[in-house]
């Protein structure tokens, strides 16, 4: 007898509408369906679920995802290339790390501007230079 929707929802803490987006993409393996037409989950549907929830946590994309759900079971070359996908992600967190640090210089920077005795704003002139 299989799982439920709503109990796959509870243990993997990933809502009922994002299982089924999910199911429709294709990344999750589309369940069986019971007599009453009901989806019915076997346990590797909750470990793959629990699997792509902690991923999206860890901000890897669906794409990477999908390619590390097929690398699962894989040995040596799988690790490899599940090595390469991370090492990947994190490049794209450093350089997204490097923005942040450079927009936070320039809002410290327009913020320091502000003198609450002018008749105009720097932050609002800045904001509406070309």
């Amino acid at each position: 007898m299989g799982i439920g929707i709503g109990k796959v929802s509870k243990l993997t803490g990933c809502n009922i509408e994002t299982i089924r987006y999910y199911e429709r993409i294709g990344i999750v393996e589309d369940p069986g369906r019971n007599q009453g037409g009901h989806r019915v989950y076997a346990s590797e549907h909750v470990k793959q679920i629990r699997f792509i929830k902690r991923a999206r946590e860890l901000g890897f994309s669906l794409d990477d995802i999908r390619g590390l759900l097929a690398l699962s079971g894989d040995t040596v070359e799988g690790c490899s290339s599940a090595q390469l996908i991370t090492e990947q992600h994190l490049k794209q967190i450093k350089d997204k790390l490097d923005d942040l640090q450079r927009l936070e210089k320039v809002l410290v920077n327009l913020a320091s501007l502000c003198n609450k005795q002018q008749k105009s704003c720097p932050i609002l002139d800045a904001l509406t230079e070309p």
